[in-house]
């Protein structure tokens, strides 16, 4: 099973090698990716932005896709963008904001030199974790998709989807343990 990102960084690649089927194919999957992001970042009021944002979102990716690095993961790229497009929608409608302080981090201006590093450092962990345990992380920790949502698409119980992200995140820590004891 590939995981979103690599699903869509392969499309990315072979757009920027001039497949333009590969191009439309990317601009979809990321326009539903990106309403779900959105749509999980903006108050029930104005939940009829999330369309408007992904659409500026995928209007800047088109705009900006040759400055995309190849070598880094995609979906970091790609949710700078939507972080960036979702603060100045935010500024541009002077809008109050208030988040669950889960999703404060969104709105916190950062350093984005390191964020491509941090993500090849949790893609390398992820990779040390059985594949279904890494899914079930990715989707739920890193796309922000709830247990109810993966226990949906993957036909898993709730409970068999947080036992396997369980079991991945302790195998995640074993290994980050035995980094710090000089073992990994």
């Amino acid at each position: 099973m590939h995981s979103v990102e690599t699903r869509l960084k392969e499309l990315m690649l072979a757009s920027l090698a001039g497949d333009a089927r590969s191009y439309a194919v990317l601009l979809n999957d990321v326009a539903k990716h990106l309403r779900v992001y959105f749509l999980r970042r903006l108050a029930e009021s104005h939940k009829a932005d999330a369309d408007d944002l992904v659409q500026d979102t995928l209007m800047a990716l088109h705009a900006k896709r040759a400055t995309y690095e190849i070598d880094r993961p995609f979906t970091a790229w790609l949710h700078a963008i939507a972080r960036y497009k979702l603060i100045d929608h935010f500024r541009r409608n002077k809008l109050r904001i208030t988040v669950p302080l889960d999703d404060a981090e969104d709105l916190i201006p950062v350093d984005y030199s390191d964020v491509a590093a941090n993500r090849m450092d949790v893609e390398s962990l992820l990779q040390s974790v059985p594949e279904k345990s890494r899914e079930l992380i990715y989707r739920t920790k890193i796309e922000g998709q709830s247990i109810a949502e993966v226990a949906t698409s993957t036909g898993l119980s709730e409970s068999a989807v947080k036992v396997g992200i369980h079991r991945g995140i302790k195998a995640i820590a074993a290994k980050l343990k035995g980094r710090a004891h000089g073992n990994g």
